[in-house]
């Protein structure tokens, strides 16, 4: 098995839902005892949050660069960011480790081309509902991301950085984000995606009027399947 690095703490909350969901895969697909070859560097949030609203994204690029070489230095044979928006400094920490960097947006532009769903609704901070380190990579799939309206996006940001961040799920949130996504089923829309890692918290997957693709769920499935990948190759070929 493979021995992946986590960068998390961005928050805290959704880094929790990584540990879990990789460590239930592991345990499923090998059974027994087995649990995940994890190491984590969980940053301070708080850090991160002032680097984003000062536009340092140099300063957040570095943050990430160390935490990665870290887990490098750990042992770690591969890096997943635990966070759609720091993906937007991607480039810079793929461009200073030796090891591969498991991207959200690959992973889940993948499982959206595998269901054959090419008209979306990407939800999460305003940087990733607006800008094209996550847009991109499920567009250049074939993916259409239909346009969220701009107070939609304002309320989407504040109740992640005001409450699930904070580790806070509160009703009337849930509430609106409902009537979100109903909304954007009258335009057609296949599916949402939940472009960060916290909004699962506060979306119920399985109880809405569109299909919900988690990203933290399928990051996580896609670390699964990289940590499994030679072990399960030895196997088949014995």
């Amino acid at each position: 098995m493979r021995k992946l690095g986590i960068i998390g703490g961005t928050s805290w909350s959704s880094t929790a839902l990584y540990y879990e969901h990789i460590n239930r895969g592991i345990a499923q697909r090998l059974g027994g005892f087995h649990s995940a070859r994890l190491t984590i560097e969980s940053v301070d949030f708080a850090d991160l949050v002032s680097l984003e609203d000062a536009n340092d994204w140099d300063g957040v690029a570095k943050l990430n660069v160390d935490a990665a070489q870290k887990l490098q230095a750990a042992g770690a044979e591969g890096v997943l960011i635990a966070c759609n928006t720091t993906h937007k400094v991607y480039d810079a920490v793929a461009a200073n480790v030796d090891v591969p960097v498991l991207h959200i947006a690959d992973a889940a532009g993948d499982k959206l081309v595998a269901d054959r769903l090419s008209r979306v609704a990407l939800l999460g901070t305003r940087f990733t509902m607006t800008e094209q380190y996550v847009r991109g990579r499920l567009e250049v799939r074939g993916i259409n991301l239909v346009p969220i309206e701009q107070s939609w996006i304002t309320e989407v940001d504040r109740i992640i950085f005001e409450e699930l961040a904070r580790g806070r799920v509160v009703r009337d949130s849930q509430r609106k984000l409902k009537t979100l996504i109903t909304e954007l089923a009258k335009l057609k829309v296949q599916a949402v995606v939940l472009g960060c890692t916290e909004l699962v918290l506060a979306v119920d997957t399985r109880a809405n009027v569109l299909p919900v693709y988690d990203t933290t769920a399928i990051h996580a499935r896609a670390a699964v399947e990289w940590m499994l990948t030679e072990e399960e190759q030895a196997r088949a070929a014995a």
